[in-house]
């Protein structure tokens, strides 16, 4: 499968494009148009999206250092196989981090901006017939809101900054699974997750670290399965075969 179409140049400052290329290419992996294996090239990638090197290789470096790519002496960059065991892997370690973002978060967010954010999502729960895109769209923006919330008023920077890191990753995964509930009309899931968000919320607004936190625990484990449903046949192909592999052993 072929990598997405061009794109016009970006025109945005230089944080921001290396941050639109790294999403693109794991928009690219997840969605299966890239297949482990598959050399990613300087050049093509500056052409593609209209920049100089130095941010495709910046790009390439963060795809690296979350386990996306290899950068091989030689040989460049190299897409690694991605299976539903890394997703759950990488589940485990996001639950830890959040977790313990939620716990540290309890009491230092703003009442009001939690109300607001339980408002919302209440709202979302209630659409009977909403309408795909727009339903998507504004669990997408929920979603993004609350964890960023979450991580900035968590009182540890350490920690911040590592689930900074690795948001890019997550939403990845989050946009995919979004794009296949959105293919067939999955609503029912869009709308757990909204319970789930909520069940987060209603924690942090009454102090109760303890069920926020295994709220968040919930809603991670339950959106790990959601997400390896939505990895694309070849990824899930691949898993197969390590599991094969590994029953063999």
């Amino acid at each position: 499968m072929n990598p997405s179409p061009s794109v016009e140049p970006l025109k945005c400052d230089h944080g921001l494009r290396r941050q639109t290329i790294v999403q693109s290419v794991l928009a690219d992996v997840f969605q299966g148009r890239l297949r482990a294996g598959q050399h990613l090239v300087t050049q093509e990638l500056a052409d593609r999206f209209g920049v100089s090197h130095t941010p495709v290789r910046e790009a390439l470096v963060a795809l690296a250092g979350i386990g996306i790519i290899d950068l091989l002496p030689n040989r460049g960059a190299v897409v690694r196989p991605v299976t539903a065991r890394d997703v759950w892997e990488i589940c485990q370690v996001r639950r830890a981090l959040e977790c313990e973002a939620t716990r540290r978060a309890c009491g230092r967010i703003e009442l009001a901006e939690l109300h607001e954010l339980a408002a919302e999502l209440r709202r979302l729960r209630s659409l009977k017939q909403p309408s795909a895109a727009r339903f998507i769209e504004a669990a997408r923006v929920v979603d993004t809101r609350l964890h960023d919330l979450i991580a900035a008023s968590c009182g540890n920077a350490f920690l911040a900054k590592e689930l900074g890191r690795l948001k890019i990753l997550f939403r990845a995964f989050r946009d995919v699974s979004y794009t296949r509930h959105e293919a067939r009309n999955d609503y029912p899931r869009l709308r757990a997750e909204a319970g789930e968000h909520l069940a987060i919320v209603e924690g942090l607004l009454a102090g109760e670290r303890k069920e926020a936190a295994r709220a968040m625990a919930r809603h991670i484990k339950s959106g790990v399965k959601y997400w390896s449903r939505a990895m694309p046949d070849s990824l899930k192909e691949l898993n197969h075969r390590d599991t094969e592999t590994q029953r063999r052993k």
